[in-house]
């Protein structure tokens, strides 16, 4: 808040969902989403909520990013993402989950060697997207 940001993009919940810092439920994570999106747009700022990316365990090293992060989890918050963006129209919903899924509903194998976490193919889907939505934020388009 600090830096004065037009748009501030969110991508969080998947240490959540892990347990990383304790168990969470989701309604915990959804609430610290509601926070900081209230928070920016009180100090002005657009909103941009990006999807839980999903996961995948195609990997010996990701077998337990995988185990800790279950699938139906990710879908729900992903939902209420949707929702809480639906209902708060200055709000912006950046969907990388679709853009990185696979046809079992995991993340693409080629997408992230340890299940979790994209490599560089990974991130040369997401910053086309992340681009375009802030682009959208500032009511901008591409030169």
């Amino acid at each position: 808040i600090d830096l004065h940001p037009k748009v501030v993009v969110i991508l969080a919940g998947t240490n959540d969902i892990a347990g990383n810092t304790g168990p969470m439920r989701l309604e915990d994570i959804e609430a610290n989403y509601a926070s900081m999106a209230d928070l920016a747009r009180a100090n002005h700022i657009r909103v941009v909520l990006s999807s839980v990316l999903p996961v995948h365990n195609y990997t010996p090293q990701s077998q337990n990013m995988f185990a800790q992060r279950s699938p139906t989890k990710i879908l729900a918050l992903n939902r209420w993402l949707k929702d809480y963006v639906a209902a708060h129209p200055d709000s912006l919903y950046l969907d990388y989950f679709t853009a990185m899924v696979d046809d079992e509903g995991l993340l693409k194998r080629d997408l992230a060697e340890d299940g979790l976490h994209p490599n560089s193919a990974g991130y040369k889907i997401m910053a086309p997207l992340a681009e375009a939505t802030i682009r959208n934020a500032l009511g901008t388009s591409k030169p």
